[in-house]
């Protein structure tokens, strides 16, 4: 098995090469005998997508996406090989059903887009590669072991027999764009081109800080001196077994390991086998330990990398674009770069997605982002009896892991989505939903493969029920779609959210640039791209106003008709307020949350959608909440009502850090009646909880709990500096609640430049300012929706959007919700 990220594009004979597809009726050419030239033949990207390539052509968009499951695709491509021979035709990844031709005589046959093909082809010369990917609709028609249970979730009940991700066919979800074509693309080497078979690389890391290393591999027809293998300035000689197979066992003392980026550097090492025909570059590696630590009572869930506990924040993954399902490294880098800059340390591929190709994986392990993997299972009975489906499943799996065997970035594979709680909440029996599919089948494939991971048999599980917060993985929408107060966030014990915090988030931004033009919130195009589940009388943007009326006490609809640009503020500021609450319950030291992942991370189209990123990569409100919560050194506040107001920081960083709080209780956002500061190191990995009255030295009521009297502030701002003065992060508390912020605060704004020559804004204020936002279409504020306090000024850096104007100089607006907006513009 040759794996396709060592073929050198000068080795593959289908780089370069010209597609054209068109799209047919279904069934209505059997053969490419039948094929007429004539039809409309447009260009094709491979690796790609025939809704990619009908976008191109324009005549496919997601406004109005065309149905392409009951219609066949057709691919043909020119290929010129060096002479006769054999050859090897690598099909890594074929959504969905699909049969291919090499010059008319047939050659593979798919069912599955999780599924790789390696094709022997004994080639007479060049000839027509041609694919056909046959229309989905009469395969869901056919019939199978009957189910369990079913779901609201897909469109169709057949989609649980076929194996294809179910991104296009659930409804109020995403748009229906439905995937086929060749997403994973194709290669073809000649037989003496082929250098390596049957890679296999595992890295560890010992308790000690020893990491091992092994690796086999098959070297067809390779002669001459023994080859070796290089590692971190380390060399070992492989010995060949009797199998074949040439292996090496390597210990490397000392290495430097792997860690996700808010915990330390993500150290990568090249690996090389050098061979008689010269070095052969195998990639990079990361060595680290990866341990589940169910805590004390058995009922949690947290990972230890390397020994350390790590709190998992991030998101949850949807794609790169839904039209394309693109695969490289040009098209993850700057979603994952968007990632890593809001303090991200884990993405989560959800089972109602599709997993990624080995680019993502390798970005992640460059930028030190952790995967959590879901298998491509979710919320179905699947046929686990049917033989056919276990040894197809078993190979996807195994495939798909030694695609990104040398990963350390891969930290939890997980058998699937929802599967356990959909069974659940029908009332069935746990013999009913557990069983082996989850619990034997995928394990054993994982074991095989990366026994280095943890597995996890479903997400969620564990409790009472599998939906259970207070034990082991949740998907916790107690805050969010169960619109429970914000407290619900540490009332629920949550262990470990493998997804949260579901809203309709509304991009930044002109609202007549959005769909629904200048009626945000009527136009039947904005419900469009607002989210819901199927079979409820309510959307996430219901959610979302819940939160706007509890937090602001104001009427959301009353807004929406009379003050839209008011209506969409409170909203974004309601979601970045959510977040950064709710985060700093589950990162408190007292907490026994280990992590959380927000649904989701990108929007898939146009609109409001889950996404804490819009669908054209620029930010939300929700992504500056997340990016401060997130912080690896950080300070947040929570009410405990009679016991005053809790500050909790944290130091996640490998060093000592010498810290300062700062703290004061401000009467009309500006006048401050009581003070207090501390000076602490916080060692390595190390949390504390200060209570205000330790920093004031005095009782006073800073929650306005007693209420002795009429209040006598109504805002709490604590300041986290280092030992140089420098603020790196605030805090804010308002104990009669954040519409009782006084209002009337005067923002000014001035123009600066720092020294690297970065356009900064310099923010000042007379008096607490409430959410503050940038509004720039041509640069991205590095923050945004945050308060400001009086008394220092806060400086924000500009960074042009990519795509803008290069001429053009920063000009827009800063507004809050308790001020008038304020608008600059740089000479």
């Amino acid at each position: 098995m040759i794996d396709p990220c060592l073929i050198a594009p000068s080795d593959d004979l289908l780089a370069g090469v010209d597609w054209d597809m068109t799209v047919t009726e279904a069934s209505a050419w059997a053969t490419p005998a039948d094929c007429n030239v004539d039809s409309d033949w447009h260009p094709a990207a491979v690796p790609g997508t025939a809704a990619g390539a009908l976008a191109d052509a324009g005549l496919f968009s997601l406004d109005a996406p065309v149905p392409l499951h009951d219609r066949d695709v057709w691919y043909l491509a020119h290929v010129e090989v060096p002479g006769p021979g054999a050859y090897r035709l690598i099909a890594p990844g074929l959504a969905t059903v699909c049969e291919a031709w090499f010059d008319g005589q047939p050659v593979l046959i798919s069912d599955s887009m999780y599924a790789r093909h390696e094709i022997r082809l004994d080639l007479d010369g060049p000839g027509d590669l041609m694919l056909c990917f046959r229309a989905l609709a009469p395969h869901l028609e056919r019939k199978g072991p009957r189910a369990r249970w079913r779901t609201q979730l897909a469109g169709h009940p057949g989609l649980r027999l076929m194996r294809t991700t179910l991104l296009g066919h659930m409804p109020g979800w995403c748009p229906d764009v439905h995937a086929v074509g060749p997403w994973r693309g194709l290669h073809l080497v000649a037989e003496t081109a082929v250098r390596i078979e049957d890679l296999r690389i595992e890295a560890t890391l010992g308790e000690d800080g020893t990491g091992r290393l092994r690796v086999a591999l098959r070297l067809p027809g390779e002669t001459g001196d023994t080859p070796s293998l290089n590692c971190a300035g380390w060399d070992a000689p492989l010995d060949k077994g009797d199998n074949g197979l040439w292996s090496a066992d390597m210990l490397l003392p000392g290495i430097e390991a792997w860690w996700p980026h808010t915990h330390g550097t993500p150290h990568l090492h090249a690996l090389t086998l050098r061979t008689a025909l010269g070095e052969i570059a195998l990639g990079r590696t990361g060595f680290r330990r990866i341990e589940v630590d169910p805590g004390a009572d058995g009922n949690g869930f947290a990972l230890r990398i390397n020994g350390e506990r790590v709190f998992c924040r991030g998101a949850v993954w949807t794609n790169a674009d839904i039209l394309r399902l693109p695969s490289s490294r040009e098209s993850y880098r700057p979603w994952l770069e968007r990632a890593r800059d809001a303090h991200m340390n884990m993405l989560r591929i959800g089972g109602t997605m599709a997993p990624e190709a080995p680019a993502f994986h390798q970005l992640c392990d460059e930028l030190g982002i952790l995967v959590w993997q879901d298998l491509p299972f979710a919320n179905f009975d699947y046929p686990a009896k049917d033989p056919d489906f276990i040894a197809t499943v078993g190979d996807e799996t195994r495939d798909h892991l030694r695609a990104t065997q040398s990963s350390p970035s891969l930290a939890v594979v997980c058998g699937g989505s929802e599967m356990y709680q959909q069974a659940a909440m029908l009332g069935l029996p746990e013999s009913r939903w557990r069983g082996p599919l989850t619990e034997e089948i995928l394990p054993a494939a994982v074991k095989e493969i990366r026994p280095d991971v943890a597995y996890v048999p479903n997400s969620p599980h564990g409790g009472a029920m599998p939906f259970s917060p207070d034990a082991g993985i949740a998907h916790y929408y107690g805050v969010g779609a169960y619109l429970r107060p914000l407290e619900d966030a540490r009332r629920a014990d949550v262990r470990f959210a493998a997804e949260c915090l579901a809203f309709s988030n509304t991009p930044d931004g002109d609202p007549q640039s959005m769909p629904g033009g200048n009626a945000p919130g009527h136009d039947p195009a904005w419900k469009n791209g607002v989210p819901r589940d199927r079979g409820v009388g309510w959307d996430f943007e219901d959610v979302r106003d819940h939160y706007v009326e509890a937090l602001y006490d104001v009427s959301p609809a009353n807004l929406r008709h009379g003050d839209p640009q008011s209506w969409l503020d409170h909203g974004r500021a309601a979601v970045a307020e959510v977040m950064e609450a709710t985060f700093a319950e589950w990162r408190r030291p007292g907490s026994n949350c280990a992590g959380a992942l927000v649904w989701t991370f990108q929007d898939l189209a146009p609109g409001a959608g889950w996404g804490v990123v819009a669908h054209d990569g620029r930010p939300k409100s929700a992504w500056y909440g997340l990016k401060r919560a997130f912080r690896p050194v950080a300070v947040s506040v929570t009410d405990e009502g009679t016991n005053g107001l809790a500050i909790h920081v944290v130091n996640e960083t490998a060093e000592n850090r010498t810290l300062r709080l700062d703290l004061a209780c401000l009467r009309d956002g500006r006048l401050a009646v009581a003070t207090g500061e501390s000076d602490l190191v916080l060692a390595p990995r190390e949390a504390r909880t200060l209570s205000a009255t330790d920093l004031i030295g005095a009782f006073f009521d800073v929650t306005y709990a007693f209420r002795f009297g009429p209040p006598s502030h109504d805002c709490a701002h604590v300041r986290l500096s280092d030992g140089n003065g420098t603020s790196l992060d605030e805090a804010f508390h308002f104990p009669l609640g954040r519409s009782k912020t006084a209002r009337g605060a005067m923002l000014s704004v001035a123009m600066d430049r720092d020294d690297d020559g970065t356009d900064v804004l310099v923010l000042e204020t007379d008096r607490v300012a409430q959410s503050v936002c940038v509004d720039d279409d041509a640069f991205e504020a590095q923050d945004s929706w945050f308060h400001l306090a009086p008394g220092q000024a806060k400086r924000v850096r500009l960074v042009r959007r990519p795509g803008s104007d290069a001429t053009a100089r920063p000009s827009g607006l800063v507004r809050a919700l308790n001020s008038d907006a304020v608008a600059y513009s740089a000479a």
